[in-house]
């Protein structure tokens, strides 16, 4: 892949196989991805043990769950795509119309975000088809983008950036997801000495901000 296929990208497989290949794709900023593209169908989470498997899962991927936590809600999650599958939950004229389809993948995306082993390209593949596959897969595109930035280049950050009021602020924005705060972020960047138009112009971009923020990620040290 090449830089201007992976800043004109729609598609999110070949961006992961590039990821996969320059081993980029951390388990967290995997699993971060996967949380994020089953945000974005989150209506269609209709029971809690999927919307928790998402929560865990994002806490296992900063450390802050355990792999016991993290296969409890794996299989409980799992549970809800089985019995979906199965068509033993929900409303009846609502399989019976195809409706249990998009909340049969969303529910298994759910799961497969929470499962040890399982693939990024899976998770992302049933979240899109879920909704609609060709809106989902340039979102999902676009949240790659904003978890890796551009890979062809390299952003680097001077410790004197990094003042009590910066981390204050960063540290705010990741734990809170107050990603409109992320401009205020950039101009108290800006106050400190930055000069870099790539972490300058994406922290005050119109991206769709997700936890794992390349740019929010840098300022905090987290890979």
């Amino acid at each position: 892949m090449t830089e201007a296929e992976w800043l004109a990208a729609t598609d999110p497989g070949p961006m992961l196989e590039f990821l996969r290949q320059s081993r980029r794709l951390t388990s967290r900023k995997w699993r971060l991805f996967g949380v994020a593209c089953c945000q974005r169908i989150n209506h269609l989470l209709i029971d809690d043990r999927s919307r928790r498997a998402l929560a865990i899962a994002e806490r296992f991927a900063d450390g802050e769950a355990t792999a016991g936590e993290l296969d409890e809600a794996f299989e409980a999650a799992f549970d809800v795509g089985a019995a979906l599958a199965e068509g033993k939950e929900g409303n009846t004229t609502e399989f019976v119309t195809g409706g249990c389809d998009p909340l049969r993948r969303s529910a298994w995306a759910a799961s497969e975000v929470a499962h040890p082993d399982e693939s990024a390209d899976g998770v992302a593949s049933e979240a899109a088809n879920a909704a609609v596959p060709s809106v989902e897969r340039n979102a999902q595109a676009a949240i790659l983008g904003c978890l890796f930035g551009n890979p062809f280049r390299s952003v680097a950050i001077l410790p004197s950036w990094r003042t009590s009021g910066v981390l204050v602020l960063a540290t705010g924005i990741y734990a809170d997801k107050a990603f409109n705060r992320t401009p205020i972020l950039a101009d108290a960047l800006e106050d400190v000495g930055c000069t870099d138009a790539e972490l300058l112009g994406h922290l005050r971009g119109p991206v769709p901000h997700v936890r794992g923020c390349w740019a929010v990620d840098l300022v905090l040290g987290k890979s």
